[in-house]
């Protein structure tokens, strides 16, 4: 018979350890391939962006190995309230740090880009944006090991910093190009990799989210976004060339 440990018995505890190792490495994968494409980005540096793209396979299979345990626990220890609440909670964030994952991997495609052409002064931003986004992940999942709500809500509200960054960047990149045409391809590119670094502080807030509700069942609900580019660029987006994303 299994040992009891409070809530549930041995093996039960064991699994939901191994899952949330599984989440933890996948969001240190992720930490390192944004800072690396960051870096890439900023050093030029084409072989170093090639590597990141290769990195981002073992995100991809970490996540189908998260969602086969997390789906066997629900289908073999009926899990109930909390222990519930935690494995759902973790089979979503395997997702959206898989989507994390793809972020970093589009950044790294687009250091190869603009390695190609001059040095664009508003690049500098990137850093620090890149800086905010890997310290929101690093705590939201230290507040989802540790089951600390807290934690979490105080990760959602870092949001605002790089909405902010995201905005100051927006701007500088649309001065940059208006006063000097010939640099719009690779401030374009640059446009890209500050929506991937704002869609990734998105991705940390909603894992915050699903942190708070599984810890206490309920849900953050205001979450407010500073995003303002699109009242910025206005008819000013007519100097930007037709760039299509590829995600």
């Amino acid at each position: 018979m299994a040992e009891n440990t409070g809530h549930t018995v041995k093996s039960f505890d064991e699994d939901i350890g191994q899952l949330r190792a599984i989440i933890s490495q996948m969001g240190g994968l992720c930490e390192v391939q944004i800072d690396a494409a960051v870096q890439a980005l900023v050093m030029r540096n084409i072989d170093a962006a090639a590597e990141i793209l290769k990195g981002d396979a073992r995100i991809d299979a970490l996540e189908l190995e998260a969602e086969a345990l997390a789906v066997r626990i629900i289908a073999l220890r009926a899990p109930l309230a909390d222990d519930l609440r935690e494995i759902v909670a973790a089979l979503k964030m395997a997702s959206v740090l898989e989507r994390i994952g793809d972020y970093a991997k589009n950044i790294a495609k687009r250091a190869s880009a603009v390695s190609q052409s001059q040095p664009v002064g508003p690049v500098v931003i990137v850093p620090e944006m890149a800086r905010v986004v890997v310290g929101m992940i690093r705590d939201v999942l230290d507040a989802f090991v540790d089951r600390d709500a807290a934690l979490a809500r105080e990760v959602s509200e870092r949001d605002r910093r790089v909405d902010d960054l995201y905005n100051s960047l927006f701007r500088s990149l649309l001065t940059f190009m208006m006063e000097n045409p010939h640099y719009i391809t690779p401030s374009t590119h640059l446009l890209f990799v500050a929506k991937n670094l704002e869609r990734i502080g998105d991705h940390a807030t909603s894992i915050a989210e699903m942190v708070h509700y599984s810890v206490t069942g309920k849900r953050l609900t205001d979450r407010a976004k500073t995003d303002d580019t699109s009242r910025l660029a206005g008819p000013n987006l007519s100097v930007l060339p037709n760039v299509e994303e590829n995600e």
